[in-house]
């Protein structure tokens, strides 16, 4: 039988692909062929405008287009298009969850990644933004900041108003924007370096094995997390140990420094690849790292064979501790829940199309009560903290907030742990109380065995 083979229209059955991410070719940053492009794929949106209530930039846009002299893209002014591209947080939930007209699609529109093409560009023709590309080098900052963590955490707490009005005025760092907490002892030193000891009696024992990748949240300012990670995993039986050389690079990817993202991966990949041979699983603790390493890295480096590798061994940890549980069933010992959590679904978990895994891994907990949020957060890394992006965090985030208000739970927890702390303050501008609990995912599960 001859397979017929459909053609790639709107309508069809062919999964949405991306192609790679070509930063080695000079034409990618060619200020006059990207704007041509944005020009381009800006007048299939103004035909379309289904993706009018994701974010900023679609609104931003469409004003540029309905207010202009001719009510068309051509009346459009290509210098406007910066407004547009910075309004993007690169959530990628136009390309998942709104487009038809993706690739393979003949129009072949991928917004978010356009938009990084922009800034790349920008970048190239005017060098980068000084505070966000310095809030982008979070390994460094991290290890500076955990040796003064107190120092650190003072300076930038929000009742300390005098310095915040300082790094307002000078740096440009928001002054209402929540500032995330550093320890001194970050997660690497904590955990120990092959790890806890598996449990015999865990169900996945002699089975599995899992290399954390911290990430550098979780490494310096959320360790609690990675010690939850680490205790679960224990208790099923899977033997663990850190890896984690070093940060996955979203926030230089949202600055468009593509090249310092590619030599990330092909470090990262080069150091884990070792691991991989022994028969490690890669475990990321973020939803972001998790999307970098499985989707963004192999399009940057989509030539070099262990970036591939890497991304196919790579698990979420809640999505890893739900394919256990199917694999092998859980360790018993979850003590039935309490009160109700509310999940914010972050977009970046989203954007890797494998699913709530969070709210199914909370859900293996005994009489639990787990409300979705699927909302952005508006977050966004450094989006959320410099001034030009604050109010527009805030803004995006609003909805998201108020359906958490509705679902009156105690605890909030979502796989970004940016999103949780930022949804948080906005829950609690809005009621004048936050939620008592803001956590991930896995030290909910972790709490529920009592292994935290």
């Amino acid at each position: 039988m001859t397979d017929v083979k459909e053609p790639a229209g709107e309508g069809g059955l062919h999964a949405p692909m991306r192609h790679p991410i070509a930063w080695r070719d000079p034409d990618y940053y060619d200020l006059d062929k990207v704007e041509a492009e944005m020009a381009r794929v800006f007048d299939i949106c103004h035909g379309c405008r289904r993706c009018f209530n994701l974010c900023d930039s679609f609104p931003r846009l469409f004003d540029l287009i309905d207010n202009g002299p001719t009510g068309e893209m051509d009346g459009v002014a290509r210098a406007d298009f910066g407004q547009v591209t910075e309004a993007c947080t690169l959530c990628d939930m136009c390309f998942m969850t709104k487009c038809p007209y993706v690739p393979p699609h003949a129009w072949d529109v991928d917004f978010p990644h356009l938009i990084l093409r922009h800034r790349a560009a920008k970048r190239r023709a005017e060098g980068g933004k000084l505070v966000a590309e310095q809030l982008g080098e979070t390994d460094r900052n991290g290890k500076l900041a955990a040796g003064v963590a107190p120092l650190a955490n003072w300076a930038s707490d929000l009742g300390n108003r005098p310095v915040r009005a300082v790094l307002d005025a000078v740096a440009g760092i928001d002054k209402t924007a929540l500032l995330p907490r550093y320890h001194a002892k970050p997660a690497a030193r904590r955990l120990e370096r092959g790890g806890l000891d598996a449990d015999p009696a865990g169900p996945a024992f002699g089975h599995r094995k899992a290399a954390l990748f911290l990430t550098c949240f979780a490494n310096f300012n959320t360790p609690e997390t990675a010690l939850a990670a680490q205790a679960v995993l224990a208790k099923q039986g899977v033997a663990t140990r850190t890896a984690y050389p070093e940060c996955c690079g979203m926030p230089k990817l949202e600055a468009g420094d593509l090249a310092a993202v590619a030599g990330n991966a092909e470090r990262v990949a080069a150091e884990l690849a070792p691991l991989i041979d022994e028969g490690f699983d890669v475990i990321t603790l973020t939803a972001s790292c998790g999307l970098m390493l499985k989707f963004e890295w192999p399009l940057l480096a989509p030539d070099n064979p262990a970036v591939q590798r890497l991304a196919e061994a790579t698990r979420d940890i809640s999505q890893y501790v739900v394919e256990l549980a199917k694999a092998y069933g859980l360790a018993p010992g979850l003590a039935p829940a309490t009160s109700g959590v509310t999940l914010h679904h972050a977009c970046h978990a989203r954007a890797q199309n494998m699913g709530a895994q969070s709210a199914q891994m909370l859900r293996l907990i005994p009489e639990a009560k787990v409300d979705v949020v699927e909302r952005c957060s508006g977050h966004g890394g450094t989006f959320g903290v410099l001034k030009p992006t604050h109010a527009l965090a805030v803004k995006v985030g609003k909805p998201a907030a108020r359906q958490i208000v509705q679902k009156a739970n105690p605890a909030l927890c979502s796989d970004c742990p940016l999103a949780c702390a930022h949804l948080g303050q906005l829950v609690g501008a809005e009621t004048g109380a936050g939620p008592g609990v803001l956590a991930h995912p896995i030290e909910i599960f972790a709490r529920a065995y009592g292994v935290i």
